[in-house]
């Protein structure tokens, strides 16, 4: 992480909240852009903006004036950062990492011929 932007960060600003990865979220003290507070992320870990959970992303882009705060619904899912190109992304079957062989066609398809 730069340094720079860190010290900036913790003398100008001032501590929203923190998300379940350990992002931290700051707002500037004096009113910036236009009247209204500047708006940042310290992240933790690997600088990857995929990392930010939807109720802190609407509050970032001046969306909500608050983290968005709702019940966790039965059909939802934990929010998940961007895990391409990490040990743990998704590869499909026959991709080249998984040995590049997928299963054969079952014969239940037929292709479309003009009349």
């Amino acid at each position: 992480m730069i340094l720079g932007t860190l010290f900036n960060t913790w003398l100008h600003g001032r501590q929203v909240g923190t998300d379940q990865f350990g992002n931290r979220y700051f707002e500037s003290k004096k009113d910036i852009q236009g009247g209204v507070p500047k708006r940042s992320v310290l992240y933790k870990g690997a600088l990857e903006a995929s990392k930010v959970p939807p109720e802190w992303h609407a509050w970032l882009h001046y969306t909500t004036d608050a983290p968005v705060t709702r019940p966790q619904r039965a059909w939802q899912k934990e929010h998940v950062p961007n895990l391409t190109g990490t040990v743990q992304a998704y590869l499909p079957p026959g991709h080249d990492q998984r040995g590049g062989l997928r299963d054969r066609a079952t014969g239940d398809y037929e292709p479309w011929r003009p009349v």
